[in-house]
């Protein structure tokens, strides 16, 4: 994961794909755990795979799509943090994100980054994330 940018590059030459047309896909610290974010470019923000792709394309003026994975606890090492399993409450909140992760790559692959940003970037008044069609997720989600 760390060295995503030497299969990146390859990848849009080989199916002659745009930089705006690739949707980068990453797991993310600095957001809360369920919570997912779209972005038409941006730096890396520490996450190692990004640099690299950074690195390799020579822009970081692709699209990105991150799903907030938490920091989990400060006294534990980051990469044991994001290398571990998940508990059984954090994977129903994992599960929706992957869900509303490939809802929002659906939004973007037909609707553009501009839209899959304001579907999905939000969040209620009681600071859960939207489902990406206007409503708050429910508890039972």
């Amino acid at each position: 994961m760390n060295l995503s940018g030497t299969a990146v590059v390859p990848l849009l030459q080989f199916y002659k794909i745009e930089i705006a047309d690739l949707l980068v896909i990453v797991d993310e610290v600095q957001l809360e755990t369920g919570r997912i974010r779209v972005r038409p470019s941006g730096s890396a923000g520490g996450h190692n795979g990004l640099k690299s792709i950074i690195g390799s394309l020579g822009t970081d003026g692709f699209p990105r799509l991150r799903i907030g994975v938490g920091r989990g606890d400060a006294r534990r090492d980051l990469a044991d943090h994001v290398l571990a399993k998940f508990d059984g409450e954090e994977r129903n909140v994992i599960a929706e994100a992957i869900e509303r992760g490939a809802d929002a790559s659906e939004a973007f692959i037909s609707d553009g980054v501009d839209v899959a940003m304001s579907r999905f970037n939000r969040k209620t008044d009681d600071g859960k994330p939207e489902t990406g069609n206007g409503q708050r997720e429910s508890e039972d989600n």
